[in-house]
């Protein structure tokens, strides 16, 4: 007999976890990266990135087949499916012998995480909207936000005393832990009387449904445009600090400090939001994003890096940020579609994601001797994202597909 949740405050821990399997997928290879070069063969420093980037194309797939699936079929079984790809494709990951092989793996691996993290976000929607949905999820971040503060120290550490190999044995324990947590815990929070049938028109039901809703287009446009900047900097702070600051030791605890400037902003978001609201904190934190990154552009143009401490302050401003963006972008886009939140999250996620990986493979190529082109990217994807927020508050926001024919 499955026991259910007993607190909100277990629920919210829980749903964290289940994002977690993301972050610790990702920030724990930072410190390997140069090692899993040399192992695969890659030819260039900055083809190492798309170890990074690739597995967040795999996010933005994953959703539009699991996100149907849990509307029909209920959200609990989704994230069992999901872990268990996710345990497959690691094996194919700690076996690649080639660039493209460990591009396959980590695109898998990003598949079958979508399937836990697309559900707790369609679990959070199923059981709570608006300002207060956007508190949950702020909470819900802070403490998901506590794996990137210790990740890269416990992949360094595990790097150190065995191998790269072993970082993925560790996330393999680690999504098998989080899988029986759920199962004895957590109920099913899709009533069957909410469960939609499964069909091939789906998706096109969904997608034509969503795109009615501006607002959740505007909004996925500019969460697409924040996600992009961001992974520039997942993917390439470890060559920034390690090759062109040559602080090898010290990256772990860097990259530790600037996720809590992140954690800080998103836990004052939980007190915050119910307070101004989300549209206002997201006008507020987009400009702090834009005059930031703008203001790094003109003071370091063409002059090489700045001293660590000032490059660290800057990223700060931008976390801080960023961490008012994320949940907010996110509630504020599946708000008018709650009634199809599965589906909604899968192609919400699908369109950021798709823009952020574009965005990030784009810029990253660019990060060779300085910091300067991350800043760049920072600042023109800000301005973007303000001007797509701009045409929503004036109501000029058109969309390209408001009629869309069942196939």
């Amino acid at each position: 007999m499955q026991i259910k949740k007993s607190s909100q405050i277990e629920f919210i821990a829980l749903m964290a976890s289940l994002m977690s399997a993301v972050a610790l997928a990702i920030d724990a290879l930072l410190p390997a990266l140069s090692y899993i070069g040399i192992t695969i063969g890659t030819l260039q420093e900055t083809d190492n990135q798309l170890i990074i980037i690739m597995i967040f194309l795999g996010l933005g797939i994953g959703p539009l087949l699991f996100g149907p699936i849990s509307d029909s079929l209920g959200r609990k079984p989704v994230v069992y499916m999901g872990f268990g790809l996710f345990i497959i494709a690691s094996f194919v990951c700690i076996y690649a012998t080639s660039l493209n092989m460990m591009i396959a793996g980590r695109i898998l691996q990003g598949i079958g995480l979508s399937a836990p993290r697309t559900i707790a976000i369609a679990m959070v929607r199923d059981k709570y909207s608006g300002d207060y949905m956007a508190r949950i999820m702020s909470f819900i971040t802070v403490v998901f936000l506590l794996v990137p503060t210790v990740a890269p120290a416990t992949g360094k550490f595990i790097l150190d005393h065995y191998n790269w190999q072993a970082i993925f044995y560790s996330q393999l324990i680690f999504s098998v832990l989080i899988s029986i947590w759920f199962w004895k815990r957590q109920d099913e929070t899709l009533a069957v009387e909410n469960r939609l049938p499964f069909s091939s028109h789906i998706f096109m039901n969904g997608l034509r449904e969503i795109v009615k809703h501006k607002t959740t287009i505007g909004y996925t446009v500019i969460s697409g445009f924040i996600t992009g900047a961001f992974i520039v900097y997942l993917s390439g702070s470890q060559q920034i600090f390690e090759k062109q600051y040559l602080m090898v030791d010290q990256f772990p605890f860097i990259f530790a400090g600037l996720a809590i400037a992140v954690g800080t902003a998103t836990f004052l978001n939980g007190t915050l939001v119910l307070r101004f609201g989300m549209e206002k904190l997201v006008t507020f934190a987009l400009l702090g994003f834009l005059t930031s990154s703008f203001l790094y552009c003109i003071f370091f143009y063409n002059t090489g890096n700045p001293p660590v401490a000032i490059l660290i302050g800057f990223f700060a401003l931008q976390f801080l940020s960023i961490g008012f963006l994320f949940g907010n972008l996110r509630a504020l886009a599946m708000q008018p579609v709650g009634h199809i939140a599965g589906i909604g999250a899968a192609i919400t996620g699908f369109i950021s994601t798709l823009m952020a990986v574009s965005i990030s493979t784009y810029i990253g190529r660019f990060i060779n001797d300085t910091a300067l082109p991350l800043f760049v990217g920072f600042f023109i994807c800000g301005m973007l994202a303000f001007i797509v927020l701009l045409l929503l508050k004036r109501g000029k926001l058109r969309l390209f597909a408001p009629h869309i024919k069942e196939v």
